[in-house]
């Protein structure tokens, strides 16, 4: 199988890893790159430049900024343009007016909005945990919103003080809703890969639900050789938004996932990311079932296979590997099999929340 060229990269500079095991030719070591889902969302509050930081010094090889855009145009990370689930933007008096009701790809949602902040705006703001049963609130209040310049700074003096490249792997999320609002967030990313000498050389992914912004980008950074595209690839019977806009229900994403939507995807794309179940489901007894075909139907489309989300906590950890009944408590030994599992299912990177645990079921350090 082909590597992007990025991914390539990280192999050459990951022990234990080589570009035969990312093709699908397993070996009982094969270890799958790690990406730091959200930073180290497990131990941070998700989307700060401390929960990267976190995520790289507990050994990921990625971090994963999900990317959105302020009234002005600039690109800030944050899992949704919502504001309300993780900043502490509902305590700000001066912004009381702001919440309102929006459609936001096809469902109705009422909160505040990136989109009605500028970046000034967003900068008297402060980050607050988004699982507090789970994770707690010491670090509520502490952090800011970055913006993806400032990500891209801290990832480049990370990698340099460590000696070893550091990936980035930003999605772009609600792009067909931002364009509607003349916010461009494809040529954004684009400007800021140009701007940034360290985003122009060091492996960078794009990723996105929607299918029209990764084609676009397929020209748009064709002379990036360090760029790569990543397909996400939701429930059975979701539409990409762009689509969905078109009135085309049938592009759902369990078609991408037959070996001709697959085929189709390699087109314009190098990776496909899917949810863990769609490899390893579970089975009647609470147990991860035996591996289904995706990974060798990707792997034969010419598509790396990445999964998410691995989380450490019993509520997100199939029955058979929990710790207990506590549905909020940490299971370690639990999330360390399940990332073993997914190893041995033949994936060629995980998104985790809890990047030194990966490492540890792998039979790596921290680095």
């Amino acid at each position: 199988m082909w590597i992007p060229p990025a991914l390539a990269a990280i192999l050459a500079l990951s022990p234990g890893v080589s570009a035969q095991q990312a093709s699908g030719d397993m070996t009982p070591g094969h270890k799958p790159i790690v990406i730091a889902h959200r930073g180290a969302s497990a131990l941070r509050p998700e989307h700060t430049l401390e929960a990267y930081a976190k995520g790289i010094a507990d050994g990921a090889d990625f971090i994963e900024p999900d990317l959105v855009m302020t009234r002005d145009g600039v690109l800030i990370a944050r899992h949704d343009n919502a504001l309300g689930d993780t900043t502490d933007v509902t305590a700000h008096a001066a912004f009381a007016q702001r919440r309102t009701v929006r459609e936001i790809d096809g469902e109705t949602v009422t909160d505040w909005f990136s989109e009605d902040f500028t970046l000034a705006e967003i900068r008297q703001l402060r980050a607050r945990e988004r699982l507090p049963q789970m994770r707690g609130t010491a670090h509520d209040g502490r952090h800011a919103v970055p913006t993806l310049a400032e990500i891209i700074a801290l990832v480049e003096r990370e990698s340099n003080a460590r000696g070893r490249m550091i990936g980035l792997i930003p999605e772009i999320k609600h792009s067909s809703h931002f364009h509607a609002r003349g916010l461009d967030p494809e040529q954004a990313l684009a400007a800021a890969i140009d701007e940034h000498a360290y985003a122009r050389r060091a492996p960078f992914g794009i990723q996105s639900f929607e299918v029209g912004n990764l084609r676009q980008l397929r020209t748009l950074l064709r002379p990036h050789r360090n760029v790569f595209l990543v397909q996400l690839v939701g429930m059975p019977d979701d539409v990409p938004a762009d689509r969905a806009l078109t009135g085309d229900r049938t592009h759902t994403h369990a078609s991408m996932l037959t070996p001709a939507g697959l085929r189709a995807i390699a087109a314009y794309a190098h990776v496909v990311a899917l949810s863990s179940r769609a490899v390893l489901p579970i089975d009647a007894d609470g147990a991860l079932a035996a591996p289904t075909r995706l990974v060798a139907d990707a792997h034969a489309a010419g598509l790396e296979v990445h999964v998410w989300t691995l989380r450490p906590e019993n509520r997100f950890l199939p029955p058979a590997l929990r710790c207990g009944d506590d549905l909020d408590a940490r299971c370690e030994p639990g999330a360390i099999a399940e990332a073993r599992a997914f190893a041995a299912a033949g994936v060629d990177a995980v998104f985790v929340d809890d990047p030194a645990l990966a490492r540890r079921a792998f039979g790596e350090p921290s680095r």
